[in-house]
């Protein structure tokens, strides 16, 4: 498979019409001209507790099936709820998906790459290509991966470097694959918007970005911290919360889908909805918020 460029990111990416080009990492992701292009997607984390492989209520190919009925353009298939990671699974879900007419955004997986130990370390990248295949064969556009916190102990700096040296060796695997890592904003490492970028900055990959969690960040200023994250960004995750100093907050949604246009952002915006109201009411409500504010 080709290397990823920016046509072949668009190809991949078939209902992202005007999904971001992707430039090398150390440089903002390059954006085309024009009004910004956002796809409406949906993260199957929203279902979570219904998803539960442990007593699952629903099953990937519901929530597809559930996403199909609101104004969406894409889902995203957590990788936590696949009931079987087989490559003959994966093609039902793409082809289901299509069927539906949505695109899949992308498979957010686990990992932790601070890990000391050298023998986690390696399972957790192993598990990591294991998944970027996984998400080329169902389609998918991203990989979320998470960096991990640093260990009891470690270094900050020490941790980095380990977490490079990760990035470093997966980009070529994903951009082999057709499929851009996406590294998320979440706790541990990753908590300010200068440490994730210290993460990926040095890695000079076409196939790696930044997954911008719009509730994430648990600063003084969340709004302020997520724009100076969107450049990179090759995804974007909206929460429906935020939380300053690490209190919970309704998140503007209006403010938040502005922060996006105005840094040119084109590309998936999944709502991942996480609040206490029940998923199945709150859910097509927000989708159809998101819907009108995107155009």
């Amino acid at each position: 498979m080709p290397a990823v460029t920016r046509r072949h990111f668009l190809r991949a990416s078939a209902a992202a019409v005007a999904a971001p080009a992707v430039a090398a990492a150390i440089d903002p992701v390059a954006r085309p001209a024009g009004k910004p292009a956002l796809k409406l997607s949906l993260a199957a984390y929203s279902f979570r507790q219904a998803l539960d492989l442990k007593k699952p209520t629903m099953t990937l190919f519901e929530f597809v099936d559930l996403a199909a009925g609101l104004p969406l353009d894409a889902v995203e298939l957590t990788s936590y709820f696949w009931a079987d990671t087989s490559d003959e699974y994966a093609a039902k879900l793409k082809a289901h998906c299509a069927a539906k007419k949505l695109a899949v955004s992308g498979v957010p997986i686990r990992s932790d790459f601070c890990q000391k130990d050298a023998a986690k370390w390696r399972a957790d990248v192993d598990h990591t290509k294991a998944w970027i295949g996984r998400a080329a064969t169902v389609g998918a556009a991203t990989v979320r991966v998470f960096a991990g916190s640093v260990p009891k102990g470690d270094t900050l700096a020490d941790a980095q470097k380990r977490v490079v040296a990760a990035l470093e060796e997966l980009c070529p695997v994903a951009e082999k694959a057709g499929v851009v890592l996406a590294v998320e904003n979440h706790h541990g490492i990753t908590d300010t918007p200068e440490h994730l970028l210290d993460l990926v900055k040095p890695v000079k990959s076409p196939a790696l970005g930044v997954n911008v969690d719009t509730g994430n960040f648990a600063t003084a200023d969340p709004y302020a911290d997520v724009a100076k994250i969107v450049p990179y960004g090759v995804v974007v995750q909206v929460k429906t919360e935020v939380a300053p100093n690490g209190k919970k907050e309704p998140a503007d949604l209006k403010r938040v889908v502005q922060i996006l246009k105005d840094g040119n952002y084109s590309g998936f915006v999944t709502l991942e909805y996480e609040a206490a109201e029940d998923a199945k009411v709150a859910v097509p409500r927000h989708v159809a918020e998101l819907r009108k504010l995107i155009g």
